[in-house]
């Protein structure tokens, strides 16, 4: 039996520490900087739903024609979680995943308390 040697891509889940409460509680300043991600990388939005909590943290999925970008906020314990997941189908987009996860570690100033890497 022979293994096939596609990949279907790398998705990074990281949690993170961040101090600057006001970065935890933007909903809007996160899409925009997200958005500004998607056009560097030259990836396509499908759709993105948010929501904003009582407490001001929020939950943004962002659908792309490649997979996803979703975090979730918890400024109580000045922490969040992020996924970041783009397929392979027409390229190798592994460097793309890091290089993204790594510019949202980089937006929020923060400290990587969970980083893990899984090869789809």
């Amino acid at each position: 039996m022979t293994i096939p040697l596609y990949s279907p891509g790398l998705h990074k889940l990281v949690t993170l520490e961040v101090q600057q409460e006001e970065k935890l509680i933007s909903s809007e300043s996160f899409i925009a900087f997200s958005e500004d991600l998607i056009l560097k990388y030259n990836l396509e939005t499908v759709g993105i739903n948010t929501h904003d909590f009582e407490n001001n943290s929020f939950t943004i999925a962002i659908c792309l024609k490649e997979s996803h970008i979703c975090i979730h906020t918890w400024p109580e314990f000045k922490q969040l979680t992020l996924d970041v997941y783009l397929c392979n189908y027409l390229q190798d987009n592994t460097e793309k995943v890091k290089e993204i996860t790594a510019a949202y570690i980089s937006y929020f100033d923060a400290k990587v308390l969970k980083d893990f890497e899984i090869n789809r």
